[in-house]
């Protein structure tokens, strides 16, 4: 019975990542990238997840870089985005095993400072050419 109920938890939760997905383009469109972003850290895993760190840090990475630079930083960020949810996946179990509440503290502690990450750093891309972009950036870090 067990393995039944978990079948059709995994299931459903596959059948509302789909529409979330499907929405999450017109969203990034209409709304923002760095607003979907901020949501998304703030707010419940699944659903947000599909809208917000799902795609839209891809989107951002193609709006950031210069043309001559993109193949290379685009590559350097996936390698860091798979490297950090592997080292996430492997230590997760000897984490619970040491403590469950200290576990959900540092990961807590890791989406605040994702959160504060976008809000200073990461600019609006949405309707910018990569001269703007850049501005903002170079305004931001000094």
């Amino acid at each position: 019975m067990t393995s039944f109920s978990t079948s059709i938890g995994t299931i459903s939760m596959a059948i509302i990542q789909i529409p979330a997905t499907v929405a999450s383009v017109p969203l990034t469109d209409k709304l923002g990238r760095r607003p979907l972003l901020l949501v998304r850290m703030a707010k419940g895993y699944s659903v947000t997840y599909s809208i917000g760190m799902a795609g839209i840090p891809w989107v951002i990475v193609s709006e950031v870089f210069p043309i001559h630079i993109k193949g290379s930083a685009g590559s350097l960020v996936s390698l860091v985005n798979w490297s950090c949810s592997w080292i996430i996946t492997y230590s997760f179990n000897f984490m619970m095993e040491w403590s469950s509440a200290g576990t959900f503290f540092i990961y807590m502690g890791i989406c605040g400072s994702s959160v504060l990450f976008v809000a200073k750093l990461v600019p609006e891309t949405k309707g910018r050419v990569l001269e703007e972009i850049q501005a903002s950036i170079t305004h931001s870090l000094q």
